[in-house]
């Protein structure tokens, strides 16, 4: 498999809810990233295609980073540490409203380390009252700062300029659609593990965390010229296991993602047998005629297991 990359990439980073999933909606011009006001919530990089003024790139939303030793927060980091080295450019996303934090000045640090083009994007800066806090932000040593409202637009367009000022216009023909194909399954099975392995690279966060993946993550790539995506999604639990509105939003995600596939691969867990739930999901494929493999999982673990 070789991941479709044509593009320039730019990466958005910084640390925790500080709007970056807000700037990346805002920028491919639909939601394809869940935004809440839960700090953490996306952990896995989100990418899409984008387009400014004739010039095509990708872009890229990560987790916030944390420098935590906690596992989710150290694979989070992780997947921000790949969306830097991938990137061509970078746009460090700060919060005006709450001014300069310590992890602000630790991630400046490490972007202006990566010796990529790095532009400050100035959050949450939703009227003109707030441009009084904007200066404070040059003590970050940018040169390029763009004070913006990822929510409502404001300066986002001249953000996009800069961003892409050096970027090919044109670039490749548009390709043909893909083949779309939605990892689905319960939580805990191992959809993320196989996503990993078969692009034999670390593009989603494992854990044996029930509902590490919280958002649809869309993965190109191809074999013999022919383009795929991969759709690795958020477990599939029973709705009244729904705990919080970003679970909700996961489960909505991953419910779409099955009607809008090609192909379902159906994974269960060897050592579950088929439950309940496995065939309510495989309702949900059938009832939304796509095509579906099963996949059982972990039968090392089952065959240690009867011993």
């Amino acid at each position: 498999m070789t991941p479709a990359r044509q593009f320039p990439t730019v990466a958005i980073v910084g640390r925790p809810n500080v709007g970056k999933s807000a700037l990346f909606n805002r920028i491919v011009g639909r939601r394809v990233a869940i935004v809440h006001e839960e700090a953490g919530v996306t952990r896995d990089r989100v990418s899409a295609r984008a387009h400014w003024r004739g010039k095509p790139f990708e872009i890229v939303d990560t987790g916030g980073i944390a420098f935590a030793d906690e596992p989710l927060a150290a694979a989070t980091q992780r997947q921000a540490e790949i969306a830097i080295e991938m990137a061509t450019a970078l746009i460090l996303v700060v919060d005006a409203t709450t001014g300069i934090a310590p992890l602000d000045l630790e991630i400046a640090g490490k972007l202006r380390a990566s010796g990529k083009p790095v532009f400050l994007a100035i959050n949450k800066v939703d009227h003109d009252g707030r441009m009084s806090l904007v200066p404070e932000f040059a003590q970050l040593g940018f040169a390029q700062s763009f004070p913006i409202s990822a929510v409502h637009g404001r300066g986002v367009n001249a953000l996009l300029e800069a961003v892409t000022a050096d970027f090919p216009a044109g670039g490749a023909a548009e390709p043909e659609r893909p083949t779309r194909i939605a990892i689905v399954g319960r939580p805990n099975v191992g959809k993320s593990s196989l996503v990993n392995c078969l692009l034999q690279s670390e593009r989603t966060i494992v854990s044996e965390i029930p509902g590490t993946t919280r958002d649809a993550i869309d993965v190109p790539f191809t074999i013999a010229g022919k383009p795929y995506l991969l759709v690795d999604t958020a477990g599939l639990r029973h709705r009244s296991k729904i705990r919080t509105s970003v679970d909700q939003f996961g489960l909505m995600r991953a419910e779409r993602s099955i009607r809008e596939c090609d192909i379902a691969v159906l994974v269960l867990d060897a050592r579950d047998g088929v439950t309940t739930q496995d065939k309510k999901i495989g309702g949900q494929i059938a009832a939304a005629n796509r095509a579906c493999v099963i996949l059982v999982n972990k039968w090392d673990l089952a065959a240690e297991q009867e011993k």
